[in-house]
């Protein structure tokens, strides 16, 4: 079978395009023809993603898409992210089976966070006129130079939407992701839910030492909490130290709070850490913490993190309940309750027997339910399904 994925971007550079070559290399080394539209390069890991996508490489901005289709033939084409409306139309128009992988909310937020970055205020509604008074959703940051802000088009979203909706099948990573395509008019019979499964790594257990680690990792921007978990950690009764593994533009804000709180000689600012060396960490975390207080579509952090058997304390916060069973594989804290948080810390610190137990508990569940072989067997018999929709005589149409 010839699979075409569809990416705005060629290179590694956050989880969808992790996503987008760990799948891809996996079905090749299945046998399956793998090809890549892509409109532009990151510059990062690029030799690998060519050694992958030998067979069809087309980075062409726009044109991409069209030459995949002229040259790959593929059977199916696999849609990760790509908002060009010319585009999505003449796809539908191939009559090939087309399936999307929704990894966020783009897809139907012209904020794209579901979160008000100003309020902090999560959004619970379908996309309607309110995103623009007084949501002011179009108004976004311009990352390209010049003045500060763009204007994205309303009118765009709710075509893309549309378009969106004819796709013979939506993957969404968790039913909280199903529910927001649903808040939004999609067909709940084409949506199945396809978490994002790492790919395994090293076996190995914590010591849980009486060093008492709290572990973040992630970005340090406004969306993944790092100030409420601190303001958290001030709170927190037994000794311990935290360890804040990543970059981002809050940073320096954050760093200023921890000293404000009295946290500085506890709380240790790291950096970007490769993830061959996130291991390290693992193996003397007591408790590893997700405080995101935008709505995560699943936080796949906390799957590559039970597979330590670590306990994980987080927010409820959109998709991490999926995986985050309270009480059980760690404590799922209501919305932004910076004293329950705290709580919960301290009693995983104070109680390493039920630490253990709960990061037990966690990889018991992430092997059984997010089995990466199993993942990619779940692709396989979907596009071997979506195939057999398709008449004979529009398959590799062009």
């Amino acid at each position: 079978m010839r699979v075409l994925y569809v990416h705005e971007r060629m290179g590694s550079l956050g989880g969808a395009e992790a996503n987008v070559l760990i799948t891809a290399t996996e079905l090749g080394g299945r046998g399956y023809a793998v090809g890549l539209a892509a409109q532009s390069e990151t510059g990062k890991n690029g030799e690998a993603w060519k050694k992958t996508f030998s067979g069809g490489l087309f980075v062409d901005g726009t044109k991409s898409v069209r030459s995949a289709l002229e040259t790959f033939r593929p059977d199916v084409v696999y849609i990760h992210k790509w908002e060009d409306l010319p585009t999505l139309r003449y796809l539908l128009e191939t009559g090939l089976p087309i399936v999307r992988m929704v990894h966020d909310h783009d897809t139907y937020c012209l904020r794209s966070y579901r979160y008000n970055v100003f309020t902090r205020e999560v959004c619970h509604r379908p996309a309607t006129p309110y995103c623009i008074v007084p949501c002011l959703a179009p108004i976004k940051r311009n990352r390209e130079g010049g003045f500060p802000f763009r204007w994205a088009s309303y009118l765009n979203k709710l075509e893309e939407i549309k378009l969106n909706r004819r796709f013979n099948r939506h993957l969404v990573v968790t039913r909280y992701m199903r529910d927001e395509l649903l808040l939004n008019g999609f067909d709940g019979s084409k949506i199945e839910i396809f978490p994002p499964v790492p790919r395994p790594g090293r076996q190995l257990r914590s010591r849980f030492s009486d060093r008492n680690l709290i572990l973040f990792a992630g970005q340090i921007i406004r969306g993944k909490g790092v100030d409420v978990l601190l303001q958290a950690l001030a709170k927190v009764k037994a000794p311990f130290e935290a360890v804040i593994l990543g970059d981002g533009n809050q940073r320096a804000t954050c760093e200023a709070l921890a000293q404000k709180l009295g946290l500085s000689g506890r709380v240790h600012f790291k950096g970007f850490i490769p993830q061959e060396e996130l291991v390290a960490y693992y193996e003397d975390t007591s408790v590893v913490v997700v405080p995101s207080v935008w709505p995560e579509p699943i936080a796949t952090i906390g799957l590559e993190v039970m597979r330590y058997a670590l306990p994980v304390v987080a927010f409820d916060a959109g998709g991490i309940g999926d995986w985050l069973h309270d009480g059980k594989n760690g404590y799922l804290v209501p919305w932004m309750n910076t004293d329950i948080f705290a709580a919960r810390l301290d009693t995983l610190l104070a109680d390493k027997a039920l630490a253990r137990q709960m990061g037990e508990h966690g990889l018991e569940l992430v092997s059984r339910e997010y089995d990466f072989e199993n993942y990619i067997s779940r692709l396989q018999d979907l596009f071997s399904r979506m195939v057999k929709t398709v008449p004979v005589a529009t398959s590799n149409a062009a």
